[in-house]
């Protein structure tokens, strides 16, 4: 048998732990840099609902305009995007319902995988209130389980994100960034 060279051995050794340690320094720099906080990319825009909230196990009802109460599970695993009018709901109410409307239009192939829920009085005027039934399902919530996240600056509306599973996911208080909101449902959505 050949006798091995203990300083070729040596050798070796040190490339094989330095080609170890190339693919795992990335791993440690991750894991140390999850470990103190910092994840990239995984602030959403709205406010985490804490503490969280289920609204199948909660039974909170939803009774459309047509008398039917809500499915918070749906026949197929869809979003709920919920927006809760302020006190007179009027032209600064229906431009934000409005741009929510053509944010679910730009998801594109992905739309019907978000439902939209108005909760509350909707606008006076009857010509928006024809135009809101196009894309909005209106309805109150019954016993005000939702009262929390109604916005109390008149005009105003904020909005709740909501799993196929019921489960509250973010609130988007009045005033909200639109664009925001838009891309939280694009990483939620796919």
């Amino acid at each position: 048998m050949k006798e091995v060279d203990p300083a070729a051995l040596r050798k070796s050794r040190r490339f094989l732990l330095l080609i170890a340690l190339v693919f795992a320094a990335p791993m440690i720099v991750a894991g140390l840099l999850s470990w103190s906080g910092w994840q990239p990319g995984t602030k959403g825009n709205g406010e985490p609902i804490l503490p969280q909230r289920n609204f199948v196990d909660e039974k909170l009802q939803v009774r459309l305009d047509d008398g039917t109460l809500w499915p918070w599970r749906d026949s197929e695993p869809r979003l709920t995007l919920i927006a809760l009018a302020g006190p007179d709901c009027a032209a600064r109410c229906f431009e934000t319902l409005t741009g929510i409307a053509k944010a679910r239009l730009m998801l594109n192939r992905n739309q019907s995988r978000l439902r939209l829920l108005y909760l509350g009085a909707p606008p006076v005027d009857p010509g928006r209130r024809a135009a809101m039934n196009t894309y909005w399902t209106l309805g109150r919530d019954v016993e005000g389980k939702l009262a929390a996240y109604v916005p109390t600056t008149p005009d105003t509306v904020s909005v709740v994100l909501v799993e196929s599973n019921g489960t509250a996911l973010s609130l988007y208080p009045a005033g909200f960034d639109g664009p925001g909101l838009l891309r939280d449902m694009v990483k939620v959505i796919k």
